[in-house]
C-alpha cells in the first residue's frame, strides 16, 4: 500500500544511497581481480516523453538528449554497464512520439544500446499485436516497415490464455565478464483494470512473486546467482529512508537469490532496501534515472555489494547529446505544422491538481466538453486519462493532444441513480482512490465514512436529487465505460451511443469556444469531515 508519497521535487532533489554489503572473503586482498565492478542504469514510465521539459527546483530536467547525455557520461565511467527500463516507456506519448506509433522512443532505445526491457500497462494500449510489432518489428499503415527493438523484453507474468504460454521470454541472462547476470520482468496484476478489455483478448497476468520465484529457480539451474528484477509496480521511499508499496510485497516475498529490483508504474522515487534487496525507481518520464552499483564475486557468482543513487536529468552542468538532439529535431520538425496550430487561449494555466474535495481545474475542463460534445447529462472522467497540465496564452493542437492522447472513443450510455452512486463510491477502492472528474452534477462525500458508503448526496447542476431508480444519461471515455480503473458498475450501461474521441471532443470545444477559457472550481464535489 502506498502509505506516503513525497512531491516530485523532494523526490528528485534528495540523493539517498541505499547499500548492502555481504562480508568479502578474508583473503580478497590478496585477490584484487576476484570481484568485478558493475553498473546498472534504469528508467521506467518514460510514456515516449522524448521532448518534455520540466522545472524541477527551478531548474530545468527532462529530455531524451539529456537523458541520452548522463547515461552515456555514466557509462564512460564503467565498461561494465547494463541500461534496463521497468515497462511503461510508450503509450500516453506526447505527439513527437504517439504520432509515429511510438516508434520514435524504441529508436532512441536502441541508439543508447539499452540492454533489456519490460512491459507495463500501457505497452496494452494498443493491444497485443502492436506491443509485439514495437518489440519484434513489423508493418503498421500510418509508419510502414519497422525493424523493432535491438534488446529483448521479458515478462514471466504474462500468458496466452488460451495455449497456456508466455507471449514473452520470462527472462534473458547477460554476461559480464564471463559471469552472467540474469534479468526477470513481471507486469503488475492490476492489467485489466488498467487496460481496455478488448486490448486483453486471451491475456492472463499471473502473480508476480509466484513468477518471479519460477524464474530464480530456473536461473539457479543455470548457475546464475546474481538476479535482478524488472517490475512494473509501484512503491515509495519517503524522507525518512522508510519505503513502502507493492515492491515491499515482492522483496518479502521473492527468493533471496534476487539481489535488486527496479520498479515502476507509480511514477515515484524509491531508493531503499528491503529483505535484504534493493529497491528502486525514478519517478518518469526521463527526468531521472537509478544508477545501482553491485560488486559480483566471480568465484561465487553472487553480488556481495550493492548501492544506489537517483539521478535528476538536469540541464544545468551537462551538454545535451548531440546526434540524439539532432535526430530529435528531425522529428519535431516532421510534426510542426500540426502540433503548432492554435486552437484556443486560456486566461490563467489549467492543471490537473485536485483541491480537497477532489476537482480540478483541467477536470472540470475537460468534462464540460465532454457533456457538451455527447448532449448527455453527465460526464465522468477518469483522472488516469488526463496526462499533463494547459499553460495560460494560446493553446496548441499539440499541447491538448498531449493532455488527451489516448484517443478514447466517447460513449454515452444510460445508468441509474443507483449506479451513479455505486460508480462514485467506487472512487475509493482497498489500495488506492482515484476521484473521478466530473461534470453535470454535484455530489458531497463524508471522509469518516467507510469506502462503499461515503457519497452522501448526489444532485444534478439544476439543483434536482438524482433518484436511484431513474435514468440518466452518462458520457465517458471507452476505458471508463467498459469497467476500467475498477469501475464496474459502468458495465451496466445500457443503450451505448458512440462519438467523437476524448482528444477530438476537447479540441473542438476550445475551438468554438467565445472567450479565452478560464480555471473553474465551482463546487461541484464537496468534502465534509
Amino acid at each position: 500500500m502506498l502509505k506516503k508519497i513525497i512531491p516530485v521535487a523532494l523526490a528528485l532533489s534528495t540523493v539517498t544511497f541505499s547499500s548492502v554489503f555481504a562480508a568479502p572473503p578474508a583473503q580478497a586482498t590478496t585477490e584484487p581481480n576476484r570481484y568485478i565492478d558493475v553498473q546498472m542504469l534504469g528508467i521506467n514510465d518514460f510514456h515516449g516523453q522524448l521532448d518534455t521539459v520540466k522545472k524541477i527546483n527551478n531548474k530545468d530536467a527532462g529530455g531524451i538528449e539529456y537523458l541520452a547525455a548522463y547515461l552515456r557520461d555514466h557509462e564512460k565511467q564503467n565498461p561494465n554497464t547494463l541500461k534496463v527500463h521497468a515497462g511503461d516507456v510508450v503509450g500516453a506519448s506526447p505527439p513527437v512520439s504517439a504520432l509515429l506509433q511510438d516508434e520514435p522512443t524504441i529508436e532512441f532505445l536502441n541508439d543508447l544500446k539499452f540492454d533489456v526491457g519490460t512491459i507495463g500497462n500501457h505497452e496494452f494500449d494498443e493491444g497485443i499485436e502492436e506491443m509485439h510489432r514495437l518489440i519484434y518489428g513489423g508493418y503498421h499503415e500510418k509508419t510502414g516497415n519497422f525493424k523493432g527493438a535491438k534488446f529483448p523484453y521479458v515478462a514471466a507474468n504474462f500468458y496466452n490464455k488460451s495455449t497456456g504460454r508466455l507471449f514473452l521470454p520470462p527472462f534473458t541472462i547477460k554476461k559480464v565478464q564471463g559471469v552472467p547476470v540474469g534479468f526477470i520482468g513481471v507486469v503488475t496484476t492490476d492489467v485489466p483494470n488498467l487496460v481496455m478489455p478488448t486490448m486483453l483478448k486471451n491475456v492472463e497476468i499471473t502473480d508476480e512473486v509466484e513468477a518471479i520465484n519460477k524464474s530464480v529457480k530456473k536461473l539457479k539451474e543455470l548457475g546464475v546467482k546474481s538476479i535482478v528484477v524488472l517490475a512494473h509496480n509501484g512503491g515509495t521511499t519517503d524522507e525518512n529512508g522508510v519505503t513502502n508499496g507493492d515492491l515491499v510485497r515482492l522483496a518479502n516475498e521473492t527468493d533471496p537469490e534476487v539481489d535488486v529490483i527496479f520498479g515502476g508504474h507509480s511514477h515515484t522515487y524509491v531508493n531503499g532496501t528491503v529483505n535484504n534487496k534493493l529497491v528502486v525507481q525514478a519517478n518518469s518520464y526521463g527526468m531521472a534515472f537509478a544508477d545501482v552499483d553491485v560488486k559480483i564475486d566471480r568465484k561465487t557468482k553472487d553480488i556481495v555489494e550493492k548501492k544506489a543513487e537517483i539521478i535528476t536529468t538536469y540541464h544545468e552542468g551537462i551538454e545535451p547529446d548531440k546526434k540524439i538532439k539532432k535526430k530529435m529535431e528531425k522529428y519535431q520538425e516532421k510534426i510542426a505544422p500540426l502540433v503548432n496550430e492554435v486552437v484556443g487561449k486560456s486566461t490563467a494555466p489549467l492543471d490537473r491538481k485536485q483541491n480537497m474535495a477532489g476537482e480540478s481545474t483541467l477536470g472540470n475542463l475537460i468534462t464540460d466538453a465532454q457533456r457538451a460534445t455527447m448532449q448527455s447529462q453527465i460526464a465522468l472522467m477518469n483522472p488516469g486519462g488526463i496526462r499533463n497540465d494547459l499553460d495560460a496564452g494560446d493553446i496548441t493542437w499539440g499541447e491538448v493532444y498531449g493532455i488527451q492522447p489516448f484517443g478514447n472513443q466517447l460513449i454515452k450510455v444510460n445508468l441509474t441513480g443507483q449506479d451513479i452512486r455505486d460508480i462514485l463510491n467506487q472512487q475509493w477502492q482497498k489500495d488506492i482512490t482515484r476521484m473521478l472528474q466530473i461534470s453535470g452534477i454535484q455530489y458531497t462525500w463524508d471522509a469518516n465514512k467507510p469506502n462503499g458508503e461515503k457519497v452522501t448526496s448526489i444532485r444534478l447542476t439544476n439543483g434536482e436529487e438524482i433518484i436511484p431508480s431513474k435514468t440518466y444519461s452518462v458520457v465517458a471515455n471507452a476505458f471508463l465505460a467498459s469497467g476500467g480503473d475498477g469501475f464496474v458498475s459502468f458495465k451496466n450501461g445500457k443503450d451505448a451511443e458512440t462519438g467523437p474521441t476524448d482528444f477530438e471532443a476537447l479540441v473542438d470545444y476550445i475551438k468554438q469556444a467565445k472567450e479565452p477559457i478560464q480555471p473553474i472550481i465551482d463546487g461541484r464535489i464537496q468534502k465534509i469531515n
